[in-house]
């Protein structure tokens, strides 16, 4: 058994979140999740909703709340969609908490005593209507080095250079498009140059990453720049040094607390769980691994700056050091990143309504479509484009044609004929053949998981039920009726097959293996699902958040193990109900009408 932890990237606390959202970080994620679950692992999945910044302060003031009401209206939220959508999260949380910022600014703390954290005066921009900090990722311009018009204030996206935003050429607000003023401000940096060797030597240890993150992630080591950590606002955990700690104007940076989150989500799992701490199986055993999960546009933070971190409270780069009080902590075994989901062309954007957020696709359709969809044909190594016209063909005939077919089919003749699971006679070799192809997907479509291939995988998994389909067509037990013991070892061996598929299937569609669980005459849990529990905070004092807030749980310590279970003859069987809803194609219609209204 290893220790895997699961690290999915903090969701933006500034609005829902759209179905690019969960095409880049979540669903991939689960499926990994449960799959490692069902091979014996010990799996933790955490996250939480990222609520400091600039961008939630914006927010707030266009719906007249204070930061912290916007925060936990959005945290409910992207709560409530992750569950319905069955993420398996052992703790999903958020960066508002006691605990959170305890487990910053120790981190914060450590760095600083190493030598790594550096401080010094900057030009910082500046809103001149509202006169707030403006963050580097909400100014745009042009690239200094190759041109690129649509630079960031943190860094190019063409060619991967790091940015300052008073580097950019015409830098303007993405917020209002007013142009940003330059002061001189006293803040501190990370220093990153100090782990150029260390990273460098980290990354050559890393095999079987995607080539979109080495690639980028390399680029970024040629020309590292100190990065800044604080900025100037009222909103985000309080820089602990005297002198600073109970300024009102001065706080950590967004970015900088929201990838510690992933320790301090882990530090509050183990402290609810009872057993403070069991954090340290994932952060301290060196056989743990870890995975971390996101968007393109998150590379840098989860193969660059989080590494350096970590690097530095451990005590190991160029300045040396002493491991702090969490003591020495594992760096990320893998960084999983997905590219970008599009949709019908256009880029994703709530601005300019070009959108679909999660929980109005939820109110339409089922969460297995849209996890099949994103399985199957989301941004894992290149962009991709969601279409109407596509999810409305491969739900109708992939999901329903295909596999729904096949397990409707297959346990209503069996029902009607015989009413149980039928006992089987001597296998013929089709049926054999049959039975080696599905207790072959285990490890064909496993190995593949366990490389973060979703698209190959569930591809795999795919091919398997067509020659479930291709065996039900050619055997024909419905014209069978003369010869029940041949029917019966037909209908009982693609049952078996269905039975197969469905543990196979599980990671990527869990509320319909449940339902095919059912109707194979099975009981209980079979994929267990996320609950939503209104918690207290751990702590009092300083960013502990006032009253019950919701966090995404579950127990997902009874799992199907990854293997063919043998199918018990005589388990009744009743008519089945459509594990799959087939959709009317007026919806392509509908939902472009809905899109450009």
């Amino acid at each position: 058994m290893t220790h895997v932890l699961t690290a999915l990237a903090w969701p933006y606390a500034n609005g829902p979140r759209h179905i690019g959202h969960v095409a880049g970080f979540g669903v991939p994620a689960d499926v990994f999740a449960r799959y490692m679950r069902m091979r014996g692992h010990d799996v933790l999945m955490v996250s939480g909703t990222d609520e400091h910044g600039t961008p939630i302060l914006v927010q707030a003031d266009s719906e007249g709340l204070k930061p912290a009401e916007a925060a936990a209206k959005y945290n409910r939220i992207i709560v409530e969609d992750l569950d319905a959508l069955g993420l398996s999260y052992d703790l999903f949380t958020r960066t508002t908490t006691g605990n959170h910022y305890k487990t910053v600014q120790e981190l914060f703390s450590t760095l600083y005593g190493n030598g790594y954290i550096l401080q010094k005066k900057t030009l910082g921009a500046i809103s001149p209507s509202t006169g707030r900090t403006l963050p580097d990722r909400y100014i745009e311009g042009t690239c200094p080095h190759c041109g690129f018009d649509s630079a960031r204030g943190d860094q190019c996206d063409n060619c991967g250079r790091q940015l300052d935003p008073v580097d950019l050429i015409d830098p303007k607000s993405r917020i209002n498009g007013e142009t940003p003023k330059f002061v001189e401000e006293d803040h501190f940096f990370l220093d990153l140059p100090a782990f150029a060797d260390a990273l460098h030597a980290w990354l050559d240890t890393r095999t079987g990453w995607r080539t979109n993150v080495v690639r980028f992630t390399k680029n970024l080591l040629d020309d590292l720049q100190p990065r800044p950590i604080s900025r100037d606002l009222d909103w985000g955990v309080p820089i602990p040094l005297d002198g600073w700690v109970d300024r009102k104007d001065k706080r950590l940076y967004v970015w900088f607390d929201a990838v510690i989150g992933y320790l301090s989500a882990t530090i509050e799992w183990a402290r609810r769980s009872g057993d403070p701490d069991a954090w340290q199986r994932w952060w301290r055993d060196p056989e743990a691994v870890s995975y971390y999960f996101m968007g393109k546009d998150n590379i840098v933070f989860h193969s660059e700056i989080w590494p350096a971190m970590l690097l530095g409270a451990n005590g190991e780069g160029a300045k040396g050091g002493e491991p702090g009080a969490l003591g020495k902590l594992n760096l990320p075994t893998e960084v999983v990143s997905s590219e970008f989901l599009t949709m019908e062309g256009r880029q994703f954007s709530s601005s300019r309504r070009v959108v679909i957020y999660v929980r109005d696709f939820l109110e339409r359709y089922s969460p297995d479509a849209l996890r099949y969809y994103i399985c199957a044909a989301g941004p894992e190594n290149q962009d991709s484009d969601f279409t109407w016209a596509e999810f409305l063909r491969r739900n109708n005939d992939e999901l329903v044609a295909g596999w729904g077919n096949l397990v409707n089919r297959s346990v209503a003749m069996a029902a009607k004929n015989f009413g149980a699971v039928p006992e089987p006679g001597e296998l013929e070799q089709v049926d054999r053949e049959l039975l080696e192809a599905t207790r072959a997907s285990f490890d064909a479509v496993g190995d593949l998981i366990g490389q973060n291939k979703v698209r190959a995988a569930i591809g795999e998994a795919m091919k398997t039920v067509a020659a479930a389909n291709k065996y039900l067509a050619d055997t024909a037990p419905w014209k069978m009726k003369e010869d029940p013991k041949r029917q019966g070892t037909v209908l009982f061996t693609v049952l078996q097959a269905v039975s197969d598929l469905k543990t196979v299937m599980s990671p990527f569609l869990p509320h319909s293996s449940q339902k095919v669980h059912e109707l194979l005459g099975g009981e209980g849990v079979f994929a267990p699902m996320p609950r939503i529990e209104e918690v207290d905070d751990l702590d009092e004092g300083a960013g502990a958040t006032d009253g019950p807030y919701p966090v995404l749980t579950g127990d997902y310590s009874d799992v199907p193990k990854w293997e063919s279970v043998p199918l018990v003859p005589g388990t009744p069987l009743d008519k089945p109900v459509p594990v799959f809803a087939k959709l009317d194609p007026s919806i392509v219609d509908e939902e472009i009408e809905r899109l450009n209204s």
